[in-house]
């Protein structure tokens, strides 16, 4: 933001210097990038009278003027300005002033010079009569600057500005204002940081409040249609007014924060926008059709002309200011040119209204256009300063376009926001910031900023002001008490404490790094996808009843909600590696999902329920293409693999898979993962259609964990186990069992049957075909028998005997006659 010192010194002056202030708003967070010099001293330079003006005998576009500067006799002075007259007042810069003239074209320095009196096409001329331009006040190049008919003759031109609230000089800071400090978009809101760090007083103009009611109510009527978007509107009526130029001061002051001056109405509502950071309209009263005003976001998409005459189309929920007809003006962000003021304008409408933040952000982004106006929304204005505004408007339009106020005003809020308040522990704020402030300071630096606060006990109650949106807790208030302090002044501690020992990592952290470098080691690269979905995409692939987490300022469609799982993060990762060229791609992705929260929990965000997952993902070839290998596409054994070796990397006991019964419409089947009985995650793959909407042509097998899950079935490591004293006894076992039996709970039930003396079963052979029933299926099992003694033939008979009843107890498992 460009901020005025000479503005500024209007509300709050401090003995002190341009680059004195710039330094104390930086260390109170208002940082300053950049200093800007404008204008000249104008030291020389008098008021002068025009006489005559006479033709020049050797120039078409020059003229001859005798001017008078107060001495005895007039001066002649050679001029191309078009519109000389005579008995003009002007600024003349007399032979012997220096001057600074704009630079030439492609140059951006002005250039210095002494006049002289010479000779130009043959004439004398005395001197210089000066432009706006040319003397550094204003843009306006189109000719010679006409004064006041009353402008004293002689007068030093320096004295004359100060008399109409102008300056010949003027030094622009440009803040970086963050954020959070919306207050500071404007010159009073800088002052009143500016008068708390100095002491200097703050000087709010004063304004007349008109009553709420009266004629302008009786003439025109608001209405709100969606409260939520628009909680007031203001407006006030201002009537036979005149549309010209605006004065020199007001000119000068919008011009040196780099706004181009239009008319004195729309220079006015730009005026009081930059002075108390409140948005105005101006509507010529004339062209609104039926005397009405109502705002409510579009239906359907809309194509409006704005004031810069160009076809915008907004898409439905824009808010929109109507009259009884159409659209007039996108809220809070620009106006229609239907209704512009023009120098035809006679009466004019004052709109001061307070718009919801996300609801002028989104219109905004959508339609690529930010204004002044929907800067400032965006972050949020004052709750309560469209009244104050909107009359301050009034008032100046009286004053300076020769109108009159319509008695009363129109203000409609549905909706008044109630009281903020925090209660501050001064030991608390002295504990954190290092310092010992009483009571007593901590109480006038806030009060400074405009916050009232009332002692209760050992504490202040504190009532934050409605211009500070960004206030609402203890640790607010404690900021602003260190930067009113000055973050220089806080005390650097003598000792520091520094830990005799390195930080160890936490075994959940520890746990996360060992899943990341198996996986690597797996060969599985990790991925990072956005928290971010489409809500149509969440929605989609939320696992559970509860509905999913929507974000309630979304900057796009696509960032609609909070993911409620890995995997549509991950497809579309997939789909991007399938689209480069890649073949065989295997990701993970250990990251945070969320969830609505039931009402038996009590998340730390409310609401919302928040956990790790851990996502395994592979498609395509089961390994890059070789001439050594055969290839093959990934199917889901592989993953199987790979998440059976993962868990038992990790020490997870008794895991099991077994087919899931209730499986989601983009998932074509599923096992469901546990460990000892308790619920791990699922092992999936994607539907055909599912994978096809992701260009993915081969099966797409994924996993996903509950991390959470995988942490507490963690069984505690016993370190080193020796290598076994006997040998260790192998034997195998193949039955039938019937065809769609799944061998994993035949392998529990093996190991069960055989403890303690199994120590391994695996699967090594499964058969369907020629010298097998139709209906069953051969399972050859493998078993690693030992103890810590060597076995006998009869322990090992009697081990084998319980593992073949149980399976066939079990199973109906019959053995297999070899």
């Amino acid at each position: 933001m460009d901020c005025s010192i000479q503005w500024l010194r209007s509300y709050a002056a401090p003995q002190a210097d341009a680059h004195a202030i710039a330094d104390l708003l930086t260390m109170a967070g208002l940082e300053v990038d950049g200093i800007t010099h404008h204008g000249q001293p104008l030291d020389g330079v008098v008021v002068g009278l025009i006489e005559a003006v006479r033709s020049h005998p050797n120039a078409d576009r020059l003229v001859l003027c005798d001017v008078n500067m107060g001495a005895e006799e007039p001066v002649q002075i050679v001029c191309g300005a078009p519109n000389v007259e005579t008995g003009q007042r002007v600024p003349v810069a007399p032979t012997g002033t220096t001057l600074e003239l704009p630079a030439e074209k492609g140059s951006d320095e002005r250039q210095s010079i002494t006049l002289d009196a010479r000779k130009i096409r043959g004439q004398q001329s005395n001197g210089m009569i000066c432009s706006a331009h040319e003397l550094g006040l204003t843009s306006d190049a189109a000719g010679i600057m006409v004064l006041d008919d009353d402008a004293p003759v002689g007068m030093p031109f320096v004295d004359y500005l100060r008399a109409h609230k102008a300056t010949p000089t003027d030094t622009v800071l440009d803040i970086d204002l963050t954020p959070n400090r919306s207050d500071a978009a404007s010159h009073l809101g800088i002052a009143r940081d500016l008068s708390a760090l100095t002491g200097a007083p703050l000087h709010r103009p004063a304004v007349e409040m008109p009553e709420e009611g009266g004629a302008v109510s009786e003439r025109f009527s608001v209405s709100i249609g969606d409260a939520e978007a628009c909680p007031r509107y203001v407006a006030l009526c201002v009537e036979d007014v005149t549309v010209g130029p605006s004065p020199l001061w007001l000119q000068q002051r919008l011009e040196r924060i780099g706004l181009r001056p239009r008319n004195v109405i729309v220079d006015i509502t730009n005026f009081v926008l930059h002075e108390c950071g409140q948005p105005l309209h101006a509507f010529d009263a004339d062209t609104l059709r039926g005397n009405t005003i109502h705002v409510d976001t579009a239906d359907a998409e809309t194509t409006f002309t704005t004031l810069d005459d160009q076809e915008r189309t907004c898409a439905a929920g824009t808010l929109f200011i109507r009259d009884a007809e159409r659209p007039v003006a996108i809220a809070g962000v620009m106006g229609g040119a239907d209704t512009e003021v023009t120098e035809e304008t006679t009466t004019v409408l004052i709109e001061s209204a307070y718009f919801d933040p996300s609801q002028i952000r989104r219109t905004a982004k959508a339609l690529a256009l930010q204004t002044d106006s929907s800067y400032r929304f965006e972050r949020g204005v004052d709750r309560d300063g469209q009244v104050w505004a909107a009359a301050r408007a009034a008032e100046l339009m009286v004053r300076l376009a020769g109108g009159t106020r319509v008695s009363g005003m129109i203000d409609a809020h549905p909706r008044l926001p109630e009281p903020r308040t925090a209660t501050l522990r001064p030991e608390r704020a002295n504990a954190l910031l290092g310092t010992a402030l009483t009571r007593d300071d901590m109480r006038r630096r806030l009060e400074s900023i405009g916050i009232s606060v009332d002692a209760k006990g050992n504490a202040l109650r504190c009532t934050l002001p409605t211009w500070r949106p960004d206030l609402t807790i203890e640790e607010d208030l404690i900021e602003e008490i260190a930067r009113l302090h000055g973050y220089d002044r806080i005390p650097r501690p003598e000792h520091i404490q520094i830990p005799a020992t390195v930080a160890e990592d936490s075994a959940e952290r520890t746990r996360r790094t060992e899943v990341r470098r198996l996986l690597r080691g797996y060969g599985f690269r990790e991925i990072y996808t956005n928290s971010m979905l489409p809500l149509d995409v969440a929605e989609q692939f939320n696992p559970g009843d509860t509905p999913v987490v929507e974000t309630r300022n979304p900057i796009s469609r696509e960032m609609a909600a909070l993911r409620p799982r890995l995997l549509p993060g991950a497809l579309s990762v997939l789909q991007h590696n399938r689209n480069h060229g890649q073949d065989a791609i295997r990701l993970f992705e250990l990251g945070r999902v969320m969830r609505r929260a039931t009402a038996d929990e009590t998340p730390m965000v409310p609401g919302v329920r928040e956990h790790e997952s851990l996502l395994i993902a592979a498609t395509g070839a089961q390994a890059p293409l070789h001439w050594d290998r055969a290839t093959r596409n990934t199917d889901v054994y592989d993953l199987k693999g790979t998440v059976a070796d993962l868990l038992d990397a990790l020490n997870v006991p008794a895991v099991q898979f077994a087919p899931a019964t209730d499986t989601p419409s983009y998932v074509a089947y599923a096992l469901d993962i546990a460990a000892d009985g308790a619920p791990l995650g699922t092992l999936a793959c994607i539907h055909p259609d599912t994978a096809d909407h992701y260009d993915l042509a081969d099966a797409v097998l994924v996993a996903e964990l509950q991390w959470p899950a995988v942490v507490r079935a963690l069984a505690e490591r016993t370190g080193y186990t020796p290598m076994p004293r006997v040998p260790v006894v192998e034997r195998d076992l193949a039955v039938l069992v019937d065809a769609d039996a799944s061998v994993g709970p035949l392998l529990d039930t093996a190991r069960e049957a055989g403890a303690p003396l199994v120590k391994h079963v695996d699967l090594f052979d499964l058969y369907q075909g020629e010298g097998i029933p139709d209906d069953k299926q051969s399972v050859a099992l493998s078993m690693q028998l030992a103890s810590d003694r060597t076995l006998t033939d009869a322990e090992i008979d009697t081990c084998m005997r319980r593992i073949r009843e149980a399976l066939s107890n079990e199973h109906g498992a019959t053995l297999r006659e070899q």
